[in-house]
């Protein structure tokens, strides 16, 4: 029997505690009194040293990191640019520590999934590298600057963007406006499962975000898997798309339309829909501009209108209502939503109403209650998702500030996020 101070660091050790037996290889803990275990699985353990009532060292064998191998560029393949901004996706597993790591050099990319290198040459850029829920509008822009670079290079086929999957929607939305006459295709793709665990699913949609780029559809898109199993993936328009699920390969799904297309690892594509932005020989404009005070704000019953005055105090110049059903708040209640937003109406804030809903839309002719918030002046928003109706509303306040304008610009179909029809098919899709 081995005692827990001389077990180390990568040892492959056996641990009994009073419930469990264990076996994995020991990495770094943040915590001094719990051991860290690496399991077959994949998966990550902390037991607590006084917990622990047997362990043993099975071995200590020195755990080394292939050299990753870039290969030769072929010059007949077409080249698409990678951006990457951090995520799963570019990570890799350190079987030193067991622990994953950032990939920070292109050959690293093109090491971990070299199937890519057969389809197409890529350049790789990588202007910075945090998690998605860190992103914020700097970021956006830095993302808007370089891909609308990109695309303006004549060699360039395509873009792909790496990214974390917690708001890989919110990226894809405000991409899709801030991306003027788009020329090109632009896929944006993350992974569900981390690389040290064999349902990694970044590898496939990395490869089908890479046949997507050689296609001739010139849209912003998520491209993800389509089922559980390594089948196909589908390319999602960037404005309707949301994440459904924590954990889930294919959680990425399209809402109110059908997926643009599917894409299978061999190269072979299905569109589901002629109404798509071709490929062209135009120059994108990105346009940037954003206004960083808009809130979405979700209404749920009880919920005490007053939230709206700090934004009002705050100085915000537009909200977002992710109401309920067809676009309801609280307006015959004691707590009623409405003096409120009339309110933040009347100090020139814009208000939109989305619904919580997954799919549908908003309409403020069916009851009472939305009638008189339509009277007060909230705009209902048609099928615009809340967080592409979020980001909208920021960068069309960075284009204007006079609230016709701005209802105008928030009613346009820019970017194919408003729908006046929804197909039955894309309901549950």
């Amino acid at each position: 029997m081995s005692s827990i101070n001389s077990v180390k660091e990568g040892d492959l050790v056996e641990v009994k505690t009073s419930k469990s037996e264990l076996s994995g290889m020991i990495i770094s803990s943040p915590n001094p009194k719990i051991i860290s275990l690496k399991l077959d699985s994949g998966y990550n353990v902390g037991i607590p040293k006084n917990g622990i009532k047997k362990i043993k060292k099975i071995s200590s064998k020195k755990h080394k990191i292939d050299p990753p191998r870039l290969k030769m560029k072929k010059s007949k393949l077409p080249q698409i640019s990678i951006i990457t901004t951090g995520g799963t996706i570019t990570s890799r597993v350190d079987y030193r520590t067991g622990a994953v790591y950032a990939l920070s050099k292109p050959e690293e990319l093109l090491a971990s999934i070299p199937e890519v290198s057969d389809i197409a040459n890529l350049r790789i850029l990588n202007p910075f590298s945090m998690m998605s829920e860190d992103m914020g509008v700097k970021e956006w822009q830095t993302l808007a600057q370089e891909t609308a670079k990109e695309l303006n290079k004549k060699e360039v086929k395509g873009v792909i963007i790496t990214h974390g999957t917690d708001t890989l929607h919110f990226t894809a939305a405000i991409l899709s406006f801030m991306l003027k006459d788009l020329n090109k295709p632009i896929a944006l793709v993350g992974g569900q499962r981390s690389s040290d665990r064999g349902s990694f699913d970044g590898a496939q949609n990395l490869i089908c975000a890479t046949h997507y780029c050689l296609s001739d559809i010139a849209e912003v898109a998520i491209v993800m898997h389509g089922s559980t199993e390594d089948y196909y993936c589908i390319a999602n328009l960037g404005t309707k798309v949301r994440k459904f699920h924590t954990s889930r390969r294919d959680a990425f799904r399209p809402i109110n339309i059908l997926p643009i297309a599917k894409i299978w690892p061999n190269g072979k594509i299905k569109v589901n829909s002629k109404k798509y932005r071709k490929r062209s020989k135009g120059k994108v404009v990105a346009d940037t501009k954003f206004e960083s005070k808009v809130a979405l704000l979700k209404f749920a019953p009880n919920m005490d209108p007053s939230v709206i005055d700090f934004y009002i105090k705050s100085g915000y110049k537009g909200i977002i209502l992710e109401g309920t059903g067809l676009g309801h708040v609280a307006v015959q209640s004691k707590k009623s939503w409405l003096p409120a937003i009339k309110k933040a109406i009347n100090k020139g804030i814009f208000v939109g109403m989305t619904s919580q809903c997954e799919y549908g839309r908003v309409d403020p002719y069916v009851y009472t209650n939305m009638r008189l918030l339509m009277g007060a002046g909230v705009t209902y928003l048609e099928d615009i998702l809340p967080e592409t109706a979020y980001v909208k509303l920021g960068w069309v306040l960075g284009q204007t500030k006079k609230l016709d304008k701005v209802k105008e610009l928030m009613l346009e179909n820019i970017a194919g996020e408003i729908n006046k029809r929804i197909p039955s098919k894309a309901f549950l899709y």
